[in-house]
């Protein structure tokens, strides 16, 4: 352990008022939940944080990357106490928490990160698919690794396609999660530019999905999650899923012929085509986007688990970079993904990713924010000719190649070996 003081590992920490720290998903526990000495208290709920009684001496306080063996605060907390000191990152890390006396540093209390049979909560605070199915994918991961007895706070809708796929996980709501007293706490989000507080590495270096996992401190390789699959299935010609439909212009398939091109090839091969959008009718005033000509209706406010039951039966699914993709990879079917405003790393891996190099692309992966609040934000080439050229130039053609490459693996994995 290094105890040396720099003026780096202090400003890695701060000290507060009493009270707990507010945290973007909510409130957590006021006071830390587990008890040191001399009435101090601890907890790694938003960060490692020690809670100093009214009336404490002053001690010295480290907080300690086990993994690493570095300290990231060395300090002297001065006496008097009613005050919470806690380490700037709230992500998850190794952390040793170490008092001793300032005068000689001889050890008070040391405690070392073991969230084992102690609950942890995890949150995932949104209301967007892709994001929860792609987030949640390293939760169980997290649970596996420090024995912990999880609690994950998840959408209602969510929380109906997971919760008995999972049984040793815990689902509450936003609202319950005060009636909680964690040991730990680890909040999963897109978090500012430059936020090193909160996550690791910005998710546009590595990808949507992956980002959860580096927040939670586990491996990042793709882990979808688990469907309930058992229903029986309802077509019995061969059939395939699409969804055109998003909630950007950036997100949409720009070419002006792409989807009803593609949805008339795949008739001429025998597949029925399913659109199992939200909407048959998408987009903004001046910019509607209409389900393809030819393609089935199957939209509608339906029950994610009607949705699953429908995809884990097609084919393949043709989308975008949006929650349906992400919900036919949770159903085990070969996705064809069409994007351009996103780099290939930002979504799970399929080796039927449609992506143009060769045109103004991943402007969703450059260090500028990307205004989602915009319908047709545009960063690069908004006001120019160019815009949308990241999908407008995807040609139906490179989708069609994508898709016959697909059925002719599909093809070859059914066909028996040869003696």
């Amino acid at each position: 352990m290094n105890n040396t003081e720099t003026a780096e590992s202090i400003q890695t920490s701060t000290t507060q008022p009493h009270g707990g720290t507010p945290v973007f998903y909510g409130p957590i526990p006021q006071e830390p939940t587990q008890e040191a000495v001399d009435g101090i208290l601890y907890d790694f709920n938003n960060g490692a944080r020690v809670k100093f009684p009214k009336g404490a001496k002053s001690y010295r306080i480290r907080f300690v990357d086990l993994d690493n063996m570095v300290t990231l605060y060395d300090g002297i907390v001065p006496p008097g106490g009613d005050y919470i000191a806690t380490s700037e990152k709230k992500y998850f890390v190794n952390f040793r928490i170490v008092l001793s006396k300032p005068e000689n540093d001889e050890l008070i209390f040391s405690h070392d990160y073991d969230a084992r049979d102690k609950e942890v909560i995890v949150r995932l605070a949104v209301h967007t698919l892709g994001d929860s199915i792609g987030w949640f994918s390293y939760v169980e991961r997290f649970q596996q690794k420090t024995g912990c007895r999880l609690t994950c706070v998840v959408s209602p809708w969510f929380r109906e396609i997971v919760c008995k796929q999972y049984p040793s996980i815990s689902f509450i709501s936003e609202e319950e999660v005060e009636q909680h007293r964690p040991y730990a706490n680890y909040n999963i989000g897109l978090y500012p530019i430059g936020d090193s507080f909160n996550q690791p590495i910005d998710h546009r270096y590595i990808g949507l999905h992956r980002t959860s996992a580096h927040i939670l401190g586990v491996d990042d390789s793709d882990c979808p999650p688990r469907f309930d699959l058992s229903a029986k299935r309802k077509i019995q010609e061969k059939y395939v899923c699409i969804a055109v439909q998003s909630t950007s212009l950036a997100k949409y398939w720009n070419h002006p012929t792409g989807w009803d091109t593609v949805v008339s090839y795949l008739k001429d091969q025998g597949y029925r085509v399913l659109c199992i959008d939200q909407t048959s009718i998408g987009g903004k005033c001046g910019t509607f986007i209409r389900i393809p000509a030819g393609a089935e209706d199957y939209t509608g406010d339906r029950p994610l688990q009607a949705r699953i039951d429908l995809i884990k039966d097609a084919d393949f699914f043709v989308g975008l970079s949006s929650g349906l993709s992400w919900l036919a990879w949770g159903c085990h079917v070969p996705v064809v993904m069409i994007s351009g405003f996103t780099l290939p790393i930002n979504e799970f891996f399929t080796p039927y990713r449609v992506f143009n190099p060769n045109v103004c692309n991943g402007c969703w992966n450059e260090f500028k924010d990307f205004d989602l609040s915009d319908f047709w934000y545009c960063p690069r080439h908004g006001k120019t000719d160019r815009r949308f050229e990241c999908s407008g130039l995807i040609s139906p053609e490179k989708v069609i190649d994508t898709i016959k490459q697909l059925i002719r693996d599909r093809q070859q994995l059914s066909e028996p070996p040869q003696k």
